[in-house]
């Protein structure tokens, strides 16, 4: 039975991960039809122009629009109030309808000012909030000045809870920082003045923890069933349960059981899997700053973009994914990342990854270095010992507990690249999940 050849588990999640990307149906295209009147194929082909200050990917972006339907996206928009919040707000509502809600402070009565502590009436807020979020509504806006961090600090922990990404958006209004203009447009009345004491805290950008891709919902699901089937038959592999008590010590008490990689990786990283590009530690990091005007940055954020994953991999610290990067991804790479001692710099991506799990005691920041031994030892000519065929691709073993396989058909995957919030601190794997379940049974990820 160990020895039997195992196809079905990946195969049928790389199956049923293609079919969900397949093209929509174009059916009704406007060039298979000749009959329909030449004033509709006009207005057909000439969509409205939105103004320059409501022109964000998640609004006109086909690819990104889709994403976030499959996704759970919390928008917090941050500004001076009068600079387009509101605005911004309603297009939200009108892009995304029936999955998007919005909750506004203004709506709470809640006075933009300078303030010693969060007043009380943000509880009412959060409740609402909390309301969404426990009821997976898709997107959710939240309208307000957002200029101090405590408050912020709040929702990325309520976000993180819920595993809803964060993208922070700002109004791009010409007059969005213009306090004479302001007085004038926002609601409350504010003088200049007051509204100069709100400018500092609002002119500089808010900067991540971390920047990457941010896998959309239904993404996660299949990477997660992907990862879950590859642990499953690396398990049952007589070679692999051979290794194990030496290097994955207390996976296994019974040499005749069937291995449980599930345990062993007790840990996740928080939020929604996420392939990091830039370590900024809230702008202290050295380079973020610059990193963070990049062009390629700005104009990325809140984008969708297809990643593309090529080989899932093991070591007794460690469970991760691969990622392949494209051209246009590699412009949102760090240049300084790719680097392990002694050998120095490699091609830059190598370090390209999305943490599946990690052992007791290990940060999610050992993935990246343990997928870059790998790339080490690629290029020192170590190619892997090829074990044999599972599931869907080619496994090999590189010696102390290093486990790679190769996808015969890469995967693509849905992300969002931006920024997150939280405080980072890796969760517990373990679920209420019954153990089988090929659909609940991945929860090591």
């Amino acid at each position: 039975m160990e020895n039997r050849p195992l196809l079905f588990p990946l195969q049928y999640v790389q199956r049923v991960h293609f079919q969900m990307f397949l093209p929509l149906n174009k059916g009704f295209a406007r060039k298979s039809h000749t009959f329909l009147p030449k004033i509709f194929k006009k207005m057909s082909s000439q969509p409205k122009e939105r103004p320059e200050s409501l022109q964000y990917p998640f609004l006109d972006d086909d690819e990104t629009i889709l994403t976030i339907r499959e996704s759970k996206t919390l928008f917090v928009l941050r500004g001076l109030p009068g600079s387009g919040k509101s605005t911004l707000a309603q297009a939200i509502q009108d892009r995304y309808k029936d999955v998007c809600r919005v909750i506004s402070a203004d709506h709470y009565k809640i006075t933009p000012a300078i303030r010693s502590a969060i007043p009380d009436d943000y509880g009412k807020v959060d409740e609402d909030l909390v309301d969404y979020l426990k009821r997976d509504v898709g997107v959710v806006v939240l309208d307000d000045t957002h200029h101090e961090r405590e408050r912020l600090e709040q929702l990325f922990d309520i976000a993180d809870k819920y595993r809803y990404e964060v993208v922070i958006v700002e109004p791009k209004t010409p007059w969005k920082l213009d306090c004479l203009q302001l007085k004038d447009k926002n609601q409350w009345k504010l003088t200049a003045d007051e509204l100069k004491k709100l400018k500092p805290a609002l002119e500089k950008d808010f900067l991540p923890l971390y920047y990457g891709w941010f896998l959309s919902k239904r993404s996660s699901e299949n990477l997660r069933k992907t990862g879950q089937a590859f642990l499953d038959e690396l398990a049952s592999i007589k070679i692999f349960k051979k290794e194990s008590n030496k290097h994955f010590g207390g996976a296994i008490e019974d040499p005749k059981m069937k291995l449980d990689l599930t345990s062993y990786f007790v840990k996740r990283p928080p939020g929604v899997l996420h392939c990091t590009t830039k370590f900024t530690d809230f702008g202290k990091a050295p380079g973020s700053e610059d990193y963070a005007q990049q062009e390629a940055v700005k104009s990325s954020y809140g984008k969708a973009f297809f990643l593309t994953i090529s080989a899932l991999f093991i070591t007794p610290r460690t469970a991760g994914a691969r990622v392949e990067l494209s051209e246009q991804q590699v412009l949102l790479w760090p240049g300084d990342v790719d680097v392990i001692p002694p050998a120095g710099s490699l091609p830059k991506g190598s370090r390209a990854h999305v943490t599946l799990g990690c052992a007791s005691g290990i940060e999610a920041v050992q993935t990246g270095l343990d997928l870059l031994e790998f790339v080490k030892l690629e290029k020192a000519g170590n190619k892997g010992e090829e074990v044999g065929e599972i599931g869907g691709g080619k496994l090999l073993s590189y010696g102390n507990g290093m486990w790679m396989i190769l996808l015969s058909k890469k995967i693509e995957v849905r992300a969002i690249f931006g920024g997150y919030y939280g405080k980072g601190k890796l969760v517990p794997t373990q679920g209420g999940s019954k153990r089988g379940s090929p659909f609940n049974a991945c929860v090591i990820i």
